[in-house]
């Protein structure tokens, strides 16, 4: 259910702000969005799953706390952010 590292790298280099950047909130908010699509996929499929649905839960509170933080920082950097991701539809 986690990311692998092959993943991981992709996001990592398709959402850094610096070469070394790694763990800025942009990065941190398009890893979290993948673990939400990856484990909403799986509570299709298990839907008695309550320990991994509060995992999501928790997961989608911080994105959402992180997307704050950026809009309050820069709106066009959030609205860019919220277009490369396909969230807020």
């Amino acid at each position: 259910m986690s990311l692998t590292p092959i993943q991981k790298q992709t996001l990592m280099s398709e959402y850094q702000i610096h070469d070394t950047d790694t763990g800025s909130a942009d990065l941190q908010i398009a890893i979290l969005t993948e673990r939400i699509v990856q484990l909403t996929g799986h509570l299709k499929k298990n839907p008695k799953d309550h320990a991994s649905r509060r995992g999501l839960l928790k997961m989608i509170g911080r994105r959402r706390r992180l997307l704050a933080y950026i809009k309050d920082k820069s709106l066009n950097r959030y609205q860019d952010l919220i277009k490369r991701l396909g969230i807020r539809r």
